[in-house]
């Protein structure tokens, strides 16, 4: 069997040495080039004896492949009609949403990924392997809403030292990402008024409106998050470190004031911290909630450090926070799960986790510093060297995406970050992530991206 035949008019890559065998390896080329759309509904395939002499084959594998694929619905066979290829339902029927999700733009600078190709798969196989070498038996089996221990402990160490955040064990819990911890969050503030930053995340507004929070806008400007209007407010939700999605840091003014209001009015501070560890021209800048542990729920992700997959988070809580949101956690999913906790915990503990970020630190930096060569002096550039995105000022967003779309290139813009639309006189700017390019694929990115911008 060769590794590419063309016997239905396209290429299909073949496996001969496949562990699960040739007719396996028939089936899952047959069946990936159906998915995808290279063999359309009612495609014509050669018989099995013939395709048997094509492919150096048995006729028993290949009829058996056919005859599986007819079982899965991917082909109809009629008696004296042939085997031709069925048609299956559209993404938009199988799935909302998932038609846009499967249109992968040919060049993706939008931001809010890492480079996932980065991750550090011998490191994490080396502290899963230890993990589960030492892990108790009762490991398996349900567990403490927080998280586990060995996690809690690593983490209260990592923070403290990282990013000043003054993290016991016990004021720490453990979850499936910052979506959840913010929706925790949400639901023991019941209802109340949450002001998130304007221009923000527009998800996370939505995560907190359908947990009953009623979200404000807070304005941001160049010193951050504006203090001022947070009356209605028994929370408020900032990334001070590196604001998304305009890149500044919040002003030490600011930080005082903010800790003042929430010491004052008993209000919290929700401080998402979600690429802390990445500043390239100076120290990153402590976390806020080094400042005022009892006032600031601090949350934090392994998403940007080593990759979304993994769906480990923390919230480091007030003490007067921990238990209703440890019972909010044990009523959404008891506890996230523990092979992964233990892994990382191992990965922290054995500094490995440390060097990773120094790596991503330094190969980010040469993204960012290529990005700014790129664009040049006359493109101006808002927001700190840090974290993985830029904003990129423009004169007309619609123009720019609109060229940018027809290039194959995809990026964020200012404009959906807002709480409400079509405002007059705002600014308009690019949100240009740099981390989600594959390295091979950045520089053709960055031609593009420099078309697009010049040609307006």
């Amino acid at each position: 069997m060769d590794d590419f035949w063309s016997g239905v008019g396209v290429d299909l890559h073949l496996e001969p040495d496949a562990a699960d065998g040739r007719r396996a390896g028939l089936e899952r080329a047959l069946r990936e080039a159906v998915r995808d759309g290279r063999l359309t509904p009612g495609t014509r395939l050669p018989a099995t004896r013939r395709l048997a002499t094509e492919l150096g084959i048995s006729r028993g594998t290949a009829k058996a492949a056919y005859d599986q694929l007819v079982a899965e619905g991917y082909l109809t066979a009629r008696q004296g009609s042939g085997t031709e290829v069925a048609s299956l339902p559209s993404l938009d029927a199988r799935a909302p949403g998932s038609a846009a999700r499967a249109r992968v733009p040919r060049l993706d600078l939008r931001p809010g990924s890492p480079d996932v190709g980065t991750f550090p798969a011998a490191a994490w196989l080396r502290a899963l392997r230890r993990a589960i070498a030492t892990a108790p038996s009762l490991a398996y089996d349900y567990g403490d809403p927080r998280g586990r221990i060995e996690l809690r402990t690593a983490l209260s160490g990592y923070l403290g030292r990282a990013r000043g955040v003054v993290a016991p064990p016990e004021r720490i819990v453990i979850t499936s990402g910052y979506v959840q911890g913010l929706s925790l969050l949400t639901r023991v503030l019941d209802g109340a008024g949450i002001a998130m930053e304007d221009p923000g995340l527009p998800f996370h507004r939505e995560v907190v409106r359908r947990g009953g929070g009623t979200v404000l806008p807070v304005r941001v400007d160049e010193l951050g998050a504006v203090t001022e209007g947070l009356d209605r407010a028994a929370a408020v939700v900032l990334t001070p470190a590196h604001q998304y999605p305009t890149g500044v840091t919040l002003h030490p003014e600011r930080r005082r004031a903010l800790t003042d209001w929430a010491r004052a009015r008993g209000g919290l501070i929700v401080e998402d911290d979600y690429d802390g560890e990445f500043r390239y021209d100076r120290q990153p800048v402590g976390a806020l909630q080094g400042m005022a542990p009892g006032q600031v729920a601090y949350l934090g992700t392994a998403s940007k450090t080593l990759g979304p997959a993994l769906r480990l988070g923390w919230m480091v809580l007030p003490p007067h926070l921990v238990d209703a949101v440890a019972d909010a956690k044990l009523h959404s999913d008891h506890h996230t799960e523990t092979i992964g906790q233990l892994a990382l915990a191992e990965l922290i503990d054995s500094h490995a986790y440390d060097r990773h970020v120094r790596a991503c630190r330094l190969r980010y930096r040469r993204r960012r510093d290529q990005l700014l060569y790129r664009l040049g002096p006359r493109r101006p550039v808002r927001g700190i060297a840090a974290g993985l995105h830029a904003l990129v000022e423009v004169a007309d967003e619609t123009a720019v995406l609109a060229r940018a779309e027809e290039e194959g290139l995809a990026v964020g813009h200012l404009g959906d970050h807002w709480h409400a639309p079509g405002g007059a006189g705002r600014p308009q700017g690019l949100v240009v992530g740099y981390g989600t390019p594959r390295e091979r694929m950045f520089p053709e990115a960055l031609d593009v991206l420099v078309k697009v911008l010049e040609c307006g």
